[in-house]
């Protein structure tokens, strides 16, 4: 199916899948003599992970990473995140986890500041 039709059955644009496509997400699909994109069931089910991956709150960097490894999710759809054997490198999931938590400790930290600059008016710059 032509690049639209995927887009539509996937539930997305065909710009997004010239920029998965871009990004590495997505091999590049097998063309028509003329040039135009020609994507399978198999590349629609890919697609359907990465948005799936990406509705998560993982990164276009944190899929690529692991995009590679897409194709572990399409034979196995219910297969499981695990965690790393001890010793191993964080997996891209823990990582995105600690970037989360982080970024809510440097959020909760600005709002307690802020709180405290409304309550005592007579310090605020």
């Amino acid at each position: 199916m032509r690049i639209g039709d995927a887009a539509a059955a996937a539930g997305t644009t065909p710009r997004a899948l010239r920029f998965y496509e871009e990004r590495g997400l997505l091999p590049a699909p097998r063309r028509t003599p003329t040039g135009q994109r020609v994507y399978a069931e198999r590349d629609l089910a890919r697609i359907r992970v990465i948005r799936h991956l990406l509705s998560l709150g993982l990164t276009v960097q944190d899929v690529r990473a692991c995009a590679d490894r897409i194709d572990l999710l399409l034979a196995d759809p219910g297969r499981r995140c695990t965690a790393p054997a001890p010793g191993a490198a964080p997996g891209v999931v823990q990582l995105r986890i600690d970037a989360l938590d982080a970024e809510i400790t440097r959020l909760t930290a600005l709002r307690d500041t802020l709180t405290r600059q409304i309550a005592a008016p007579q310090n605020v710059a």
